[in-house]
């Protein structure tokens, strides 16, 4: 597939290929409803999301306080929808927010469980010392990102244990992206703002090896 690509588009064009086909990807991943098919009605709820309540229910239930991370703000709109339908109270946080003390402040105070944020919005800049439960919801291409992310709540002021869950699709790219970024750790030291810099860091042969059999 990707020596079609690359015959077909020429090298640049054919590597942003394959990274957006990764991307739909790594959304299928998550809830079929990202990919905005024309008449695609989802026959039931996507399994992550399932398993995102039932962690957040007993999280809950045990008096914990919990962030929840993801790449697309529009898969955290479903979950706080969903979380809406569950009765489940919760702060948000994405790049379009406009008070962010504000639901920085209603979590703190601990008047409300679940804080769902965007990992760029959230990466920098907070303080979140009242979670001690962080769960990253789909894996970005470089975990530093991840790791400042769960820093929020590793703050000057955190007095307790802070356990931290990420989702991870079994069988699908994924696994194999975690695969890839233990094998190449420099995939750390890349910017951290920005998808593409890795991008270019990736042979021929790990595109592939993320690609095959999807």
């Amino acid at each position: 597939m990707l020596s079609e690509m690359a015959s077909s588009k020429g090298g640049a064009a054919s590597r942003m290929a394959a990274f957006t086909m990764l991307l739909r990807l790594r959304q299928a991943c998550l809830d079929t409803r990202l990919l905005g098919l024309e008449n695609h009605e989802p026959r039931e709820t996507a399994s992550k999301v399932e398993l995102l309540s039932e962690l957040l229910s007993d999280a809950i239930e045990d008096g914990h306080h919990v962030l929840v991370f993801s790449q697309f703000s529009t898969m955290l709109k479903l979950i706080r929808a969903r979380l809406e339908a569950d009765g489940v109270a919760c702060c948000y946080l994405d790049g379009n927010t406009r008070d962010r003390q504000s639901e920085v402040d209603r979590f703190q105070t601990g008047a409300v469980p679940v804080f769902l944020i965007s990992l760029k919005a959230g990466g920098t800049g907070l303080n979140l010392t009242a979670a001690d439960t962080v769960i990253h919801f789909d894996p970005w291409w470089n975990p530093a990102v991840e790791a400042q992310a769960t820093d929020r709540a590793h703050r000057i002021g955190q007095d307790r244990v802070v356990t931290v869950y990420k989702l991870i699709a079994r069988g699908t790219v994924e696994e194999k992206l975690l695969a890839l970024q233990n094998r190449k750790r420099e995939i750390i030291d890349l910017t951290v703002d920005s998808e593409e810099p890795m991008m270019t860091g990736l042979s021929a042969n790990d595109l592939r090896e993320l690609l095959a059999g999807n």
